[in-house]
């Protein structure tokens, strides 16, 4: 149903948006007249709406901060004012107690403004129908600061337009050129606080809800039943960000055994992310469906080749396979790093990485060997991803490697480092030799076993 306008006049409305109001004459101490602006790209505009500017509203000249006449166009009813409502208006002034203004809008058509942050009131088969002319102005301006006009004696109509969505108010009475200069600039201006504010707390929701998919999107160790502890550290590379492309899974099967996994995507942005999200859930349902070893990461390349967006994305993984009694493990490295192992007594050291295979999506129909290793009865193992080792060490392009890392390691487990305690100041260790973050994903898993 189309919305009732004020009646129109049989002169059409100035095209160039630019219509002469009325305006009060200016205060004596400004001589003959005052001398006509020179446009300026900054200078307010000010569209007026009222049904009859011939005889009408007055508007008193007004200035702006920079003594610059503020420029007016007038509307006769919604329709011209859609029209002129071009991005250069800064202010609408709307008077609620002109003839007209009062016409009765059906509740269908009155809608409220949302697209700024502004909140107003939907009306109702009984609001007040020049607020309900209100509420389309704001549909129509939802981006625009709006002054409202009213009697003196209607003080409380003019409240309920500040709380429907209008910025100020003034009493026809009292209006002046320089208070109404004033209204126009506050108006503005609050309106721009409003439209920041609205943002900034979007902003802050939807950071909340990326926290919380994130958050929810690592992994929860599947080890009930296990003498094994677990330990993780996860720092994404990206900025702001709690979810980068190295992921981590670990579960128990039914059997007893323990699976563990680690992988990399290659790249830190949200597709690498959700591409490592996708490798995590799809190892954790084939490992549950009983798949292992070359079978299972023959399985993840297929389901890497067809979720990635373009064919040069590849992912390595390291997994292991713990035997139920926990003094044994099957090892399979798809061009990820070799997993550290520590014993009471010994010096931490790199598990045995030859033979290993090519990332996943590298080659098509790769093989991927799996390999037994002897764990014993107590012992650590860190799965890592590169992001711990390629940090720089000083000032030079020398970087951390394997070696910087096994050695930082025993460090720390000389001083009865262990489990959390461990990662943490492994990580801490590594960005400090970097001189700062590190700028790729780093994720770090501890599988822990005591005997007796």
């Amino acid at each position: 149903m189309p919305v009732p306008v004020p009646r129109q006049r049989e002169t059409p409305a100035t095209e160039s948006g630019q219509a002469v109001l009325h305006t009060a004459a200016p205060p004596a101490s400004t001589g003959a007249g005052v001398a006509q602006a020179t446009p300026q790209t900054t200078a307010l505009t000010l569209l007026v709406i009222e049904d009859d500017p011939a005889g009408g509203l007055t508007v008193p000249e007004i200035l702006d901060a920079d003594g610059h006449r503020i420029r007016l166009r007038t509307a006769r009813n919604l329709t011209e004012a859609e029209r002129l409502l071009t991005p250069d208006v800064h202010c609408i002034l709307l008077d609620l107690s002109l003839p007209g203004t009062g016409a009765r809008i059906p509740v269908a058509a009155a809608g409220a403004a949302g697209a700024a942050g502004a909140v107003t009131a939907t009306p109702t088969a009984t609001a007040d129908p020049q607020l309900a002319v209100l509420h389309q102005v704001l549909r129509l301006a939802p981006r625009h600061a709006v002054l409202v006009l009213t009697d003196e004696d209607d003080a409380e109509r003019a409240a309920e337009a500040v709380r429907v969505g209008a910025q100020d108010f003034l009493f026809r009475d009292e209006l002046d050129g320089r208070l109404l200069s004033r209204a126009i600039r506050y108006a503005v201006e609050r309106k721009r606080a409003d439209i920041a504010q609205y943002k900034l707390a979007e902003s802050k929701l939807r950071a909340q809800e990326n926290a919380r998919l994130e958050r929810g999107l690592l992994p929860t160790p599947l080890l009930e039943g296990s003498d094994l502890r677990f330990a993780a550290r996860y720092r994404p590379g990206r900025s702001r960000a709690l979810l980068g492309g190295d992921f981590y899974d670990t579960v128990r099967t039914p059997d007893g055994t323990v699976h563990a996994m680690i992988g990399d995507v290659c790249g830190h942005g949200p597709d690498e992310a959700a591409l490592g999200v996708e490798l995590r859930i799809a190892w954790r349902a084939l490992t549950l469906a009983g798949l292992c070893g070359d079978d299972l990461l023959a399985t993840l390349q297929e389901v890497l080749e067809v979720e990635r967006p373009c064919e040069e994305i590849f992912a390595t993984l390291c997994t292991v396979d713990i035997a139920p009694d926990g003094r044994r493990a099957g090892l399979c490295l798809a061009g990820h790093p070799a997993p550290l192992i520590s014993r009471p007594g010994r010096r931490a050291r790199l598990l045995p990485y030859e033979n290993s295979g090519p990332a996943l999506g590298l080659l098509p129909r790769a093989r991927w060997p799996r390999r037994q290793v002897e764990l014993g009865g107590t012992w650590s193992l860190m799965l890592y991803t590169d992001g711990l080792i390629e940090g720089r060490i000083g000032e030079g392009k020398e970087r951390l490697g394997q070696d910087g890392m096994v050695e930082m390691i025993n460090r720390h487990l000389d001083r009865g480092l262990s489990g959390e305690g461990l990662l943490e100041a492994s990580v801490t260790e590594a960005r400090r030799l970097n001189g700062g973050e590190l700028t790729d994903d780093v994720a770090v898993v501890l599988l822990s076993r005591s005997e007796g």
